[in-house]
């Protein structure tokens, strides 16, 4: 897997010959400079390279086919420090295949009333300069971010730093290897979907594996190797009495061992960015890899459960995108309701599988019964989560579309669960329960969400806009009436301008 310090975004200057070279060469250096502050900003976890400025139509062409072909570039930053005629951009637009960000920005921050000349104008044309920029991707329809201010400003510097995650997240899906081992669960709508047009639209590829496979690996694995990886779980974790050595369920938790270092193995050998597993597919498995998935969740690997391969992927980017942010991310269910007037929540778990990156305390690692899958007593890591506002995203299939719904959601401090041993989140999804709840179902969303306390709404928008998908966000501004008219106006925007 590539760091996000590996990967770069390039930043094209607009121009023309028109104003001569002596402009030219003030307009690059004011670029290198302007870059140079984008590297040294501390938020931007990408590289920024300063490339050519763009003063032709071949030129420009060009450099958007070397960045579709330059596998560490993720995006192009555009800014027209000068007026730069945009036709001379359009064969370079129609073949860019990478995000694009349009800053409109300048490089002096205020006008220098008492010494502004004509040479000044010819030389800080971003003002119209940008506008005709803005004009041409508007004609052709192109998706794009656009942000406006100053490049020295923290606002500016923060949004430019977000977008290149969310520009990283997309090159990262373009070929993102999911792992099914099993199907869906028997009768399951949502959390399928038209694996040739997710492919074709976000670039995942969505393998079967027949669960035989990772037992060969599990029965390879060594006890040494089991040993070692318990010496791990015992460093991180509070292990309750049953699952130290010596105690009942000890083999539980070895057995846990051996299934996470073939389950990790296996995904490694694959090339597989994420997976998903089905409890009605466990043949020569001891247990629900429970504590696996949490671990392997925390390293990165998207997880879904019941073979919803859509929310494995999403975790995947979620945790991909938020790389190095500090409260993290993971694959979660709407569990179970508490209805309490104005403070009404909805807890949010799964059998066994949450990620440990959301937990506000050290996780203790215990093994109980399960009720379900008809297997032997799983491990797993049990924790509530942090509080404080997140966000929940998922993807459906609509039939016709994908759909990206987004709602913002506040995480409120969790009662114990002494006879529900699992890790759990308890949220209040804006702008409050009853509205945020329906809104939801009116949308089609599913009741597994990949969900994240580091991104936002405007990342994830950002994200279905690049992919370009529609996208439906739930917030403190929601109403169910205009969301009702937002779904109506969707529906007749695809079935219409899109000829779907």
């Amino acid at each position: 897997m590539k760091a996000l310090n590996q990967l770069e975004v390039w930043f094209v200057t607009g121009s023309q010959h028109l104003y001569g070279q002596k402009t030219l060469d003030e307009v690059v250096e004011h670029s290198r400079e302007i870059v140079t502050a984008l590297n040294e900003a501390s938020e931007l976890p990408v590289k920024v390279i300063c490339k050519a400025t763009g003063t032709g139509s071949s030129e420009i062409h060009q450099m958007c086919k070397d960045a579709n072909c330059a596998e560490n570039c993720i995006g192009i930053i555009t800014w027209m420090h000068t007026f730069s005629p945009a036709k001379m951009w359009i064969h370079g637009l129609k073949e860019l295949n990478k995000p694009l960000l349009h800053l409109h920005t300048q490089y002096n921050k205020e006008i220098p009333w008492d010494d502004i000349d004509m040479d000044f104008m010819n030389l800080n044309q971003s003002a119209h300069g940008d506008r005709e920029f803005g004009h041409m991707t508007a004609r052709m329809r192109l998706n794009r971010k656009v942000v406006v201010g100053h490049w020295q400003d923290a606002k500016v510097l923060s949004q430019i730093a977000r977008w290149t995650r969310v520009a990283a997240g997309w090159a990262d899906s373009q070929d993102m290897l999911i792992i099914r081992f099993g199907d869906q669960m028997n009768n399951v709508a949502v959390t399928d979907g038209d694996k040739v047009e997710a492919e074709r639209v976000f670039g995942y590829h969505v393998d079967y594996s027949p669960i035989a496979e990772l037992v060969a690996v599990q029965n390879e694995v060594s006890d040494k190797e089991v040993s070692d990886l318990l010496k791990v779980y015992e460093l991180h974790y509070d292990l309750a009495d049953n699952c130290k050595e010596g105690g009942r369920d000890r083999k539980q938790v070895a057995n846990a061992a051996r299934i996470e270092i073939a389950l990790r193995r296996f995904l490694e050998d694959k090339g597989a960015k994420a997976f998903t597993t089905n409890f009605d597919d466990l043949e020569g498995i001891d247990q629900l890899p429970g504590l696996a998935c949490q671990r392997l969740m925390a390293d990165g690997y998207g997880f879904g459960a019941e073979g919803d391969w859509k929310t494995a992927a999403l975790c995947r980017t979620v945790w991909y995108m938020g790389q190095g942010l500090p409260n993290g991310c993971s694959f979660l269910e709407d569990y179970t309701l508490n209805f309490d007037g104005e403070n009404s929540s909805i807890l949010q778990a799964h059998m066994l599988e949450v990620c440990p990156l959301i937990a506000n305390h050290k996780p203790k690692l215990e093994v109980h019964p399960l009720g379900i899958g008809g297997k032997n007593d799983p491990a797993r890591l049990v924790f509530t989560s942090k509080t404080g506002p997140g966000v929940a995203v998922t993807v459906v299939d609509m039939g016709s579309r994908f759909r990206m719904i987004i709602n913002a959601v506040d995480c409120i401090a969790s009662k114990a669960l002494p006879k529900l041993p699992v890790a759990s989140a308890l949220w209040i999804p804006q702008p409050n329960f009853e509205v945020g709840a329906k809104a939801w179902i009116l949308a089609g969303g599913t009741h597994h969400t990949s969900f994240s306390y580091d991104l936002s709404v405007e990342d994830l928008l950002d994200f279905a806009e690049i992919a370009g998908v529609e996208a439906l966000v739930i917030d403190k501004d929601t109403t169910i009436s205009a969301f009702k008219k937002e779904l109506q106006w969707n529906d007749l925007y695809y079935h219409l301008a899109k000829g779907i």
